[in-house]
């Protein structure tokens, strides 16, 4: 099927919008796609997830839409399901996977069907920027998420991103190579881990994921220390069950917080200036945030590895996830 502009037609791609409450913002999201330059080339699914407590919200936020939109559900809880569903029912050439707290620039759609036109082997898929919304107040916290923990790409050179840094956030794939990779993990992954495990699995068949950085959806979710030290938990039970089925592997996390608790207690002098001074800045602001990264590595580790060896006193298998960081409304 060719994948440059058509008003006629199936659709071009398949946005996928995996939603848990936040009906507010979801809105936005869908108000975003409705500014897009391509309106007439694309549909947008939107999945509820199974465990979303007020499906009717989630229509309203729908509401009445200048493209093609469905609303279907999860046939169990969690991001792979979700993400499953809306693959199974898309009927673009394309599916370019979102959230519902990723806001669309008006060039989103275009950006990954013009990259798509431009690298037409079907094991290439294009990994889109997630950036903080204009609106955040961007905390010292959050630019130290955009180090590898929460997002990498500041640190990716040239257009080869790596399968390593799939996130479904912004990332559109050949429906026809995603069905020779095969489903999310379900029963595994619901909620975490899942986005690397398929990636993962799609680069033994030969995934090349390029990075458009114009490809921009605007994340509209400010990050705290305290959140992400409850987020660490599932992380680490998440992990502990992927490099347990992927032994070969390194488990990322496990290494980086292992080490950051070994080190003597950070006395976090680099907080008060690193609003201030850039990381790039030489000699000083190399320290600086040496500082930050070392004093917010070892907040999070107790967590991250206290929830480590309860997933392996548990075994193999999802921990009961905290729900209420999906539903931010």
């Amino acid at each position: 099927m060719p994948l440059g502009p058509s008003t006629s037609g199936p659709p071009r791609l398949s946005v996928v919008i995996s939603t848990l409450g936040n009906y507010a913002t979801l809105e936005r999201v869908l108000d975003g796609y409705s500014q897009q330059m391509s309106r007439r080339i694309f549909e947008v699914l939107v999945v509820a997830d199974a465990a979303d407590p007020q499906p009717d919200a989630v229509e309203r936020a729908i509401g009445t839409r200048p493209f093609p939109v469905r609303r279907l559900t999860g046939h169990v809880p969690g991001l792979s399901a979700n993400r499953n569903a809306g693959l199974r029912a898309a009927e673009g050439a394309l599916v370019l996977f979102t959230d519902n707290d990723t806001i669309p620039v008006s060039r989103l759609v275009a950006e990954h069907l013009e990259w798509h036109q431009r690298h037409p082997a079907e094991e290439v898929g294009v990994l889109g920027c997630v950036r903080w919304a204009r609106e955040l107040e961007v905390t010292t916290f959050m630019r130290w998420l955009e180090t590898g923990i929460q997002f990498d790409f500041a640190n990716i050179r040239g257009v080869d991103a790596g399968w390593g840094r799939f996130a479904g956030a912004n990332v559109s794939l050949k429906r026809s190579f995603a069905g020779r990779v095969g489903d999310f993990d379900e029963e595994h992954f619901p909620y975490g881990y899942e986005d690397t495990d398929w990636a993962y699995r799609a680069s033994k068949l030969g995934l090349r994921l390029l990075y458009n950085r114009r490809a921009v959806v605007n994340h509209v979710r400010p990050m705290t220390l305290e959140f992400w030290q409850k987020r660490a938990r599932r992380v680490a039970a998440a992990e502990y069950t992927f490099s347990t089925l992927h032994p070969e592997l390194t488990p990322w996390f496990h290494r980086m917080f292992t080490a950051a608790a070994a080190m003597p207690p950070a006395r976090a002098r680099g907080l008060p200036l690193a609003p201030y001074i850039p990381s790039w800045l030489p000699w000083l602001g190399r320290r600086v945030w040496l500082s930050v990264d070392t004093a917010f590595k070892q907040a999070l580790a107790p967590h991250f590895l206290t929830a480590w060896d309860e997933a392996a006193a548990r075994g193999v298998g999802p921990a009961q996830p905290d729900l209420s960081e999906f539903a931010a409304d």
